[in-house]
């Protein structure tokens, strides 16, 4: 059975940093595709970040030079680290992995078969 766990969530100024962690277990991380999404209240789920199996990442134009994703194969752990966080990043984080060992265009949530249950970051200005 595949699971996906947040963590590292939080409230924080603006300005400050944060390092979000997804361990899964019954999933390779090495071996796929795995994303970041952010849900913003009254907004759509949005990808923010994708890395496949060599560890390649692509990032949204909205996030390029604040966030870094990055995987930990031997702890089996996606991670996303959030710099110069801003108010209008608040929102609901989730990790998501598909099957597929390349990441191909922007993530989609249709795209991503496995989904973590989230873990809540609030930025007050």
């Amino acid at each position: 059975q595949v699971r996906l766990v947040e963590s590292g969530g939080g409230s924080v100024q603006a300005g400050g940093s944060l390092r979000l962690s997804c361990a899964a277990s019954g999933y390779a991380v090495s071996s796929y595709c795995m994303a970041w999404f952010r849900q913003s209240p009254g907004k759509e789920r949005e990808g923010l970040a994708s890395i496949d199996r060599y560890r390649s990442p692509r990032y949204e134009d909205s996030v390029k030079g604040r966030f870094t994703i990055s995987k930990d194969n031997a702890k089996n752990t996606l991670y996303l680290q959030i710099d110069s966080l801003k108010p209008e990043d608040t929102g609901m984080y989730y990790c998501a992995g598909n099957l597929e060992g390349l990441c191909l265009g922007s993530p989609t949530p249709s795209a991503y078969k496995y989904w973590g249950q989230g873990t809540q970051v609030t930025v007050s200005s």
